[in-house]
């Protein structure tokens, strides 16, 4: 069992945990996590996750700095929804990155090449519904952590496997809570 894997799942476990309660102390715990699970996808040649990870490191420092800006009332950070009309964009958005990531990846030797772009193609999506407090982040991350255990099992990172498995329970947690959380 890799030492790095699991201090990497730990933090992760962290952020997610934190993110749940709509707290901006997620995104250092995030940061860490990232980096960490750089090196670790690269080197079992899950190419477009491991660059993923770059784009989380970013979208880190901007959530947090979004989020410090949004105080709610309740020690949360206020939650809201994405507007009907533009759910057209993220569908469209995420299946045009996905298809791009898969060709992309195609021409390397990637060890899963379709599910690795749909996992980065989906979570830079969901992660800047995340980032601008949408409550529909959550449906997407649930799907987008299906699809991760069974990639990250796939690489024999059975730490990370069990890790998504985790994060998809936290992300239906996340989804009631973030709902709860609604303006009324």
């Amino acid at each position: 069992m890799n030492p790095w894997e699991l201090l990497a799942s730990a933090f992760g476990l962290a952020n997610l945990l934190l993110l749940a309660r709509r707290s901006a102390w997620n995104y250092p715990c995030g940061m860490v996590m990232v980096a960490i699970f750089a090196v670790l996808f690269f080197q079992t040649r899950l190419y477009a996750v491991a660059g993923l990870q770059i784009f989380f490191f970013a979208a880190q420092f901007h959530g947090l700095w979004a989020w410090r800006r949004a105080r709610g009332g309740d020690d949360g950070v206020p939650v809201r929804r994405l507007p009907t009309g533009r759910w057209p964009l993220v569908i469209g958005l995420g299946a045009v990155l996905s298809v791009a990531f898969a060709l992309l990846l195609r021409q390397t030797d990637a060890a899963a090449p379709i599910s690795d772009g749909s996992v980065a193609a989906w979570s830079l999506v969901a992660q800047a519904l995340t980032n601008l407090r949408m409550v529909e982040c959550w449906p997407l991350w649930v799907g987008i952590n299906i699809v991760s255990v069974a990639l990250y099992a796939g690489q024999a990172l059975w730490v990370t496997a069990g890790l998504y498995g985790l994060f998809l329970a936290i992300a239906f947690y996340s989804w009631r809570e973030w709902r709860r959380a609604l303006p009324v």
